[in-house]
């Protein structure tokens, strides 16, 4: 596996895990592109996202390392049961960090990337 790297906000990501990244990073589905479009470059609420984040063994599709916020998009094979059991046991390791995880479908995305990116924000901004 190698040796871990200790960069902030890679929680000791493996060096494989971001060479994994690179290549994820480089094949988005459309649901993520959509995504990245919409978080990229500060424009939502002027936070920094990073996609294909690496944090431990996991490579999370979005991280906000100011607000430790993890975005999932998941597509349809999310909803098979040995999958959703993954993905719960992944998201309570990530919560055990001190991340906040939320998960989208590529439907909602597809859908109404306005809801989504309202629901992202809310996880941005303090509650008044």
């Amino acid at each position: 596996m190698g040796r871990i790297i200790e960069h902030k906000f890679h929680y000791g990501a493996f060096p494989e895990t971001f060479r994994k990244a690179r290549e994820l990073r480089r094949t988005m589905t459309p649901a993520e592109r959509i995504v990245w479009y919409e978080l990229r470059n500060r424009y939502l609420s002027g936070y920094k996202f990073r996609r294909q984040h690496p944090v431990r063994e996991f490579i999370v599709d979005f991280f906000c390392p100011e607000k430790e916020l993890v975005v999932e998009i998941d597509g349809s094979i999310h909803q098979l049961p040995e999958i959703n059991e993954r993905d719960e046991n992944r998201t309570a390791e990530l919560e055990r960090l001190g991340l906040t995880v939320i998960r989208f479908s590529n439907e909602e995305v597809m859908n109404d990337i306005d809801e989504v990116m309202r629901k992202i924000e809310e996880h941005l901004t303090p509650q008044r």
